[in-house]
């Protein structure tokens, strides 16, 4: 889950889905292919215990494949285009919920008499676009630079016409 660091006063992904996305990252380079879990493990730094964990997760996700056998491994189920850095988000940390009102029935005291409710509901879904729109393939690059662009919606006003 997102949460509050309380050394650093910021929203943070766990070391878990850092990971994560650091191997899946890591399959999405020049290589491709097949790549051991052991191979993974000396590549990226990460304990091959927790390698194995994340694999296990990233599999049962559908986001990689593994092959049995002497020359086995692990590979990307879909291109690196077609997976987003929320999909690898989502499979550790579940949907993405900023706030209580965004989770999947939640249950807030407050939700009666919230008036920030809606507008949370539309940030949340500002941070999953912008996150859905990053790919592997956008990780991969060293030159990678986001670009986000937000828009204000302007209110409708009426148009009163002079019975002209």
């Amino acid at each position: 889950m997102l949460r509050i660091d309380d050394g650093a006063d910021m929203l943070r992904l766990t070391k878990l889905t850092d990971y994560g996305i650091l191997l899946m990252t890591h399959m999405a380079g020049p290589a491709g292919g097949l790549i051991s879990s052991q191979e993974l493990s000396e590549a990226t730094r990460v304990p091959a215990t927790t390698v194995s964990k994340l694999l296990q997760s990233l599999l049962a996700a559908g986001l990689l494949e593994s092959v049995r056998g002497a020359h086995g491994g692990y590979r990307l189920a879909r291109a690196p285009e077609a997976i987003s850095i929320c999909d690898i988000i989502d499979c550790f940390e579940g949907h993405i919920a900023l706030t209580e009102c965004n989770l999947e029935n939640a249950h807030c005291d407050q939700s009666a008499v919230c008036s920030t409710s809606n507008n949370w509901k539309k940030i949340n879904r500002a941070v999953r676009q912008a996150l859905q729109s990053i790919s592997l393939a956008d990780m991969s690059r060293q030159d990678f630079m986001p670009v986000f662009q937000l828009q204000r919606a302007l209110p409708l006003m009426e148009v009163h016409h002079d019975g002209a």
